[in-house]
């Protein structure tokens, strides 16, 4: 797609469905920061955005099924009753019938008052498109709405991105309302949105490109790990481009530079960096991720807080 060609595709004026995957905080004693996640989905809510969560920023592939449970119940508590959120359906490592695993998945999810997203496993490797389209119209086939997604594996050894093939089954699918597509590709993201246009223009593409939040000029809506960071700052760069505010671009320039710092390879350290600038901003007890995820270095507070500054914030 040209240059001339992209311009023509901007959505002046276009509100934004915006979702942000919570990042699950840690006490200094290693336990699970409960009270902050809930103030966490609280302030998302707040802000505006919806909340996304048990994702990969929730740390959905290294919780046990309790755990995945426990943030279920809290995200519903704190949103209150009939406030819709997201959460992920993570089957991965499972053993059983697949069908059978992501419906206990979906149905708990739902059961809470969420929208199930269908996390991929690696036993989706080397199938064929139709074989990939008729397990999403089964497991969607219950629900009044579920959401795909589309995982690098830069992000997770189990993703996959899906060919245009499959994208135009998935998009046949009438409770699945949108994909999540995290390829960090900008030319894959608007080959979605055209064939969108083409076939079907009320589903949503969620962008997940970190590296390329101004997706959303083009009419990408997103679920994004970076709104985490800082959801305030995201609603109110999505209200300026409603308003063509020209506040916008500064703005927007400067959540990109702390996307740009961190989503940097290795890609999946990013929830550290999250970690460090929640706590510099004093909204979470300890800048630990999951044990298992990977780290930053130690100089990471000073990046993190130099992105802060730019922001705006003061510390």
């Amino acid at each position: 797609m040209s240059i001339a060609e992209r311009q023509a595709r901007k959505r002046l004026g276009r509100e934004i469905e915006g979702l942000a995957a919570c990042l699950l905080p840690f006490e200094a004693d290693g336990a699970i920061a409960e009270n902050a996640f809930r103030e966490a989905v609280g302030r998302t809510d707040g802000a505006g955005l919806g909340c996304a969560v048990n994702m990969d920023t929730g740390y959905a592939n290294y919780l046990d099924p309790g755990e995945r449970t426990a943030v279920l119940e809290w995200t519903r508590d704190s949103l209150g009753a009939g406030t819709r959120f997201v959460a992920g359906a993570f089957v991965e490592g499972m053993e059983g019938e697949l069908v059978d695993l992501y419906r206990r998945e979906m149905d708990e999810i739902v059961s809470f008052g969420g929208v199930p997203v269908i996390f991929q496993t690696t036993r989706f490797h080397g199938w064929e498109p139709q074989r990939i389209v008729d397990l999403y119209a089964s497991l969607c086939e219950p629900y009044d709405a579920v959401i795909g997604f589309e995982l690098g594996k830069v992000f997770a050894p189990f993703g996959m991105i899906y060919n245009e093939e499959t994208i135009r089954g998935l998009m046949g699918i009438a409770s699945l309302r949108g994909i999540k597509h995290s390829s960090l590709s900008r030319g894959e993201e608007l080959k979605r949105l055209a064939l969108r246009d083409e076939l079907r223009p009320d589903f949503k593409i969620y962008t997940g490109n970190d590296l390329g939040i101004d997706m959303i000029e083009y009419g990408s809506d997103y679920l994004l790990g970076l709104a985490a960071f800082c959801p305030e700052k995201f609603a109110e760069r999505d209200r300026w481009w409603a308003d063509q505010d020209e506040r916008y671009d500064e703005l927007a320039d400067a959540l990109q530079y702390l996307g740009n710092v961190g989503f940097r390879e290795p890609v999946p350290a990013y929830k550290h960096s999250c970690a460090v600038f929640q706590h510099l901003l004093g909204r979470i007890p300890g800048s630990e991720p999951h044990p298992r995820c990977p780290r930053r270095p130690e100089w990471e507070a000073e990046m993190m807080r130099d992105c802060a500054r730019r922001l705006g914030y003061k510390i």
